[in-house]
């Protein structure tokens, strides 16, 4: 009976810090769509290399998009900057069905990456507008 109450505190001792460190990311917002949805950047994710910079973002959809598993409500995508030509790109993207971005509702990998001009106030502009902003 102790050895089984020694086992679940130890147990409990690594499985609380485990899951605290791969629970939530460090997020920062960086801005607004032009349909006023926040923008956040996981800080932890920032690499730099050379002119290109890679950071996964998150932000809501709104409205959802209709999927046959449900509504999407929430995005999180890994993007490509170039701040020399200012164009973005797409490495991969998760869709949710929750806004907490828990519950996977679709997957894309993107093979070949190609940077383009962003759209003004898309998601991909305000990650372009922060990373890239003169300092």
């Amino acid at each position: 009976m102790i050895m089984r109450a020694v086992t679940c505190l130890l147990l409990a001792a690594v499985v609380v810090p485990l899951h605290a460190q791969g629970g939530a990311r460090a997020r920062q917002e960086i801005g607004r769509t032009v349909a006023g949805t926040p923008v956040f950047l996981e800080t932890k994710t920032l690499r730099r290399h050379g002119d290109t910079v890679t950071v996964a973002v998150r932000a809501a959809l709104a409205p959802p998009i209709t999927h046959p598993k449900g509504a999407l409500s929430s995005t999180r995508t890994i993007t490509m900057v170039h701040c020399p030509t200012r164009t973005v790109a797409t490495r991969e993207s998760w869709y949710y069905l929750d806004a907490a971005g828990t519950k996977e509702g679709m997957h894309r990998t993107v093979k070949i990456p190609g940077f383009g001009p962003a759209t003004k106030g898309s998601l991909g502009d305000v990650v372009l507008q922060h990373l890239c902003a003169a300092k």
